[in-house]
């Protein structure tokens, strides 16, 4: 019986939900809006959450707790520096998910999780810049 046992197994030993589900919060916190299936967007809403409640709290405590979960400290910044004096005023429901139709290959429901009051620019800044730099180091080496 699976009395009071709650998130889906997805099909994935504990480790690899772990580290997907890590993967899957650092790509939200650095986007702040990313794609992927419905069944991984519900559980990972409640994951994002806590990280946005831990970078409210603000403290030494809170911030290591959140590097530990994304494994990046540029990240954690960007969650107690940005996010976090964002959604100051809101009481929980930092994340919005909305269905987005069947994925072509084997039709499963697809979903867009994202932040609320996101910031329409994060949405793959890093990236443009990483290949603006690869950019300028191939032309410093053909020069």
């Amino acid at each position: 019986m699976r009395h009071r046992l709650s998130g889906r197994k997805l099909n994935r030993t504990s480790a690899h939900r772990k580290a997907m589900f890590s993967n899957l919060v650092a790509a939200l916190i650095r986007h702040e809006q990313i794609t992927t299936t419905l069944p991984k967007a519900k559980d990972l809403r409640p994951i994002a959450d806590k990280l946005i409640t831990l970078g409210k709290r603000g403290n030494l405590h809170a911030r290591r707790q959140a590097i530990a979960v994304l494994g990046d400290v540029k990240l954690a910044a960007k969650l107690f520096d940005t996010l976090a004096p964002r959604y100051a005023k809101r009481n929980g429901g930092y994340t919005r998910v909305l269905k987005a139709g069947f994925r072509y290959g084997d039709a499963s429901p697809m979903a867009v999780i994202e932040l609320v009051e996101r910031d329409p620019a994060a949405k793959g800044a890093e990236d443009k810049v990483r290949v603006a730099e690869a950019q300028k180091a191939a032309e410093a080496a053909t020069a």
